[in-house]
């Protein structure tokens, strides 16, 4: 096994949180000029999602999300690949990870269903705290 696979699933949450932000400004600037009003009055996210309808800040909401419980799975690689302890199992959390990312932008971004969304962002986390504690267990 390579040290670098660890690796791979990181990029992939880089190329979502991309995806997602091209969504996000594909929908929110043709909804910007529809709605015909100054670009003044969208100055905070929270005046934004006034003017704009849901399904157009839905995209906005999850490349908020993209960097909460990411930002730590991001750390957790790089800190496994640089200490060379990653090992099959946070190789496997790590796609589980990416894979449930996935599946709850797209929810996020598209209908919307909170329930769904929120098993796909359970099972995510549950196997990022499943990589951190093998983390904290391989240093004790």
């Amino acid at each position: 096994m390579t040290g670098g696979q660890i690796l791979v699933p990181m990029l992939g949450m880089m190329v979502l949180t991309a995806i997602v932000w091209i969504v996000l400004y594909a929908r929110r600037i043709p909804a910007m000029h529809r709605a015909q009003r100054p670009v003044q009055e969208y100055t905070t996210p929270e005046k934004g999602a006034l003017r704009l309808p849901d399904e157009v800040n839905y995209p906005a909401n999850n490349f908020k999300n993209l960097f909460e419980l990411p930002v730590l799975f991001y750390a957790l690689c790089l800190y496994l690949h640089v200490t060379g302890t990653a090992g099959q199992p946070d190789i496997v959390a790590a796609w589980v990870f990416l894979v449930f990312r996935i599946a709850h932008s797209t929810i996020h971004c598209t209908v919307n269903i909170v329930m769904a969304r929120f098993v796909t962002y359970a099972i995510a986390a549950l196997a990022l705290w499943f990589m951190v504690a093998r983390a904290v267990w391989g240093v004790l």
